[in-house]
């Protein structure tokens, strides 16, 4: 009997071994399989989608696309397709560098959201007392126009007189001054409007006495780890797509030569908190698909990013609530469910010299998507650019839905 019990114990302790180095190995092996069906799925629906978006492409006339999809906020899928540079026969790269234009102003808000946090900066500040001269509208001129409603374009101010000088709403430099308002009430109406965003970019520097492009980039593009930004001169120019306007006339595409204008002497005599338009904060960010994918990411998270934070989910939220129903638009941000069925999104997109944007994504379902065409025939869908719509609808349909 001492035997055999003997024995039995000897059975049973290698029983408990076999389980302590098989179940480790078999659940590597499940986990193997898994992430080769997954692997194996990703690169059949990355087919999938390239056929279509190549066979779309043609249909709409595009010269080329950036694409980045993100799901359980990581991005799974990048590809470029087409021409970065139809003279020189350049293709486009998931590294090519586009200026996508109105997305811009979401990194200028963000900007603000910071220095809010850091209590230099109320979003209930007068804005006069803030850009240093006075900004009220002459048919209300005891309403106070606050930082908040110059972030969401609620301020009644618009770009009538232009939005590339301080001086047309500045009434010591224009003589028009009055023109830069609407009829409407500060606070209780919605303009989209070019010129806060640039107003907002010369608060930055007076705030924090760094360079607006300079402080971006310390800011939120080096945290994130990623290539882009405002200035020019400090860019790889040869990753940048050349953007092109469709002429319906001559049935073509002809490049925009304003689009990358490095503005090298103005930015060399710049006046902190005065010539700030010249570096276009409310359009002028310039950056790749992934990158903006990247950035995308930290807003779908409320600010978080794998070093930390950005901005606080409490700015986040302001950033991504609505202030206005005609506008759906929050700080920066727009929220919309007309760019896929049965989906509310929030983003924004850009259009500028030919070029067009998009980045949306779902906080709660943690899905986003980037496209950026440098050049496209025009028509639109429900308020969005066809090309934009279709490519954002087809990515979502494939490696989301």
């Amino acid at each position: 009997m001492v035997t055999i019990s003997f024995k039995i114990g000897k059975l049973g302790v290698l029983n408990t071994l076999m389980k302590k180095i098989l179940f480790p190995l078999l659940c590597l092996l499940q986990l193997s399989i898994t992430a080769h069906t997954q692997a194996v799925s990703l690169v059949s629906q990355a087919a999938k989608a390239e056929e279509g978006i190549k066979q779309m492409m043609e249909e709409e006339k595009v010269v080329g696309l950036s694409v980045a999809v993100v799901k359980n906020n990581k991005i799974i899928y990048t590809h470029s397709f087409g021409m970065q540079d139809i003279e020189k026969g350049i293709p486009l790269t998931d590294k090519s560098i586009f200026r996508i234009a109105s997305i811009s102003k979401s990194f200028t808000a963000t900007s603000i959201m910071q220095l809010v946090e850091a209590k230099k900066i109320s979003l209930d500040d007068d804005f006069s007392d803030l850009i240093g001269f006075k900004v009220r509208n002459p048919k209300f001129p005891n309403t106070k126009i606050t930082l908040r409603m110059i972030l969401s374009h609620t301020s009644s101010v618009n770009d009538s007189e232009g939005y590339f000088s301080l001086d047309v709403i500045n009434p010591a430099k224009n003589p028009n001054w009055e023109k830069c308002y609407d009829n409407y009430e500060p606070g209780k109406g919605y303009a989209y409007c070019n010129l806060n965003f640039n107003m907002t970019g010369a608060v930055i520097e007076k705030i924090t006495g760094e360079r607006f492009d300079q402080y971006v980039k310390h800011h939120i593009l080096d945290p994130l780890g990623i290539e882009g930004g405002y200035c020019i001169d400090s860019l790889d120019k040869s990753k940048f797509a050349t953007i092109y306007e469709y002429s319906k006339e001559a049935s073509k595409f002809i490049a925009s030569k304003d689009a990358y204008n490095p503005r090298s002497v103005e930015i060399k005599n710049h006046i902190m908190g005065q010539t700030t338009p010249i570096f276009s904060p409310t359009g002028g960010m310039k950056i790749s698909a992934t990158g903006l994918a990247k950035y995308m990411i930290m807003h779908a998270r409320n600010g978080a990013y794998d070093g930390g934070n950005i901005i606080s989910r409490k700015s986040s939220i302001q950033m991504q609530t609505k202030l206005s129903d005609e506008g759906n638009y929050g700080l920066a941000l727009r929220i919309s469910d007309k760019l896929i069925a049965g989906e509310t999104m929030v983003g924004h997109t850009g259009s500028a010299y030919g070029l067009y944007s998009a980045m949306f994504f779902n906080v709660e379902k943690k899905f986003g998507i980037v496209v950026i065409t440098n050049g496209c025939a025009i028509t639109y869908d429900a308020g969005f650019n066809s090309v934009i719509k279709r490519t954002v609808n087809s990515l979502y349909d494939i490696f989301i839905k």
